[in-house]
């Protein structure tokens, strides 16, 4: 146990804050009547953990096995994030050409629209790097790209995070699932100091 401790470093700090952040939003959708845009909150929570979980994956490795089948899981885990957060940005779409909402009406709507386009540039750069080294004129070309990656991903891991605590102020957490600014900024906060300790500098070529 002890081991398992000191291995895991403050990364138990971020599992509990990504598990808190699901349970808070989970426990607040379903206290309320479920509709359709019920699936928009309910995904991208999800899709935080288990963006969070292909994060920690790699920042323990040491070895060059470990490496390998950290990267594997990490591409893994990262094309089931996707996925869901695809789902749930759909599901907004969806919502709002229904019912003729407005978009782009609140600070959360251009926060999630600059986070999407990250993440659909992040993922490409990231599976091709990975998948098709050829595109970037070999494997060795491809390597020289990984830490400006790195550096691509903790700086979309914060964008997340502000915009998921923007979407304390819209309509729809102020009139039905009454989420706190203060408990999603005290999430992130134990997110922050969770995963971000653990950067190893020189992967990032510091």
């Amino acid at each position: 146990m002890a081991k398992l401790i000191q291995s895991s470093g403050t990364g138990v700090l971020a599992e509990g804050a990504a598990l808190l952040l699901v349970a808070s939003v989970w426990a607040s959708v379903f206290l309320n009547p479920v509709i359709l845009f019920s699936v928009h909150p309910l995904a991208q929570s999800l899709g935080v953990l288990v963006l969070l979980q292909s994060i920690l994956i790699l920042q323990p490795t040491h070895t060059g096995a470990q490496k390998q089948v950290g990267q594997k899981i990490h591409a893994g885990l990262n094309l089931l994030a996707f996925a869901i957060f695809v789902v749930g940005v759909v599901v907004i779409e969806v919502n709002k050409f229904k019912s003729n909402g407005a978009h782009f009406h609140s600070v959360h709507g251009y926060l999630g629209v600059i986070t999407s386009i990250w993440i659909f540039i992040q993922y490409f750069v990231g599976f091709t790097m990975f998948g098709v080294p050829a595109l970037y004129g070999g494997e060795a070309n491809a390597k020289k790209i990984w830490k400006y990656h790195r550096i691509s991903g903790y700086g979309l891991l914060l964008l997340m995070m502000a915009t998921v605590t923007s979407a304390v102020k819209t309509d729809y957490n102020q009139n039905v699932l009454g989420l706190k600014l203060w408990a999603m900024i005290a999430i992130f906060v134990l997110m922050i100091v969770g995963v971000y300790p653990r950067i190893k500098k020189q992967k990032l070529g510091f």
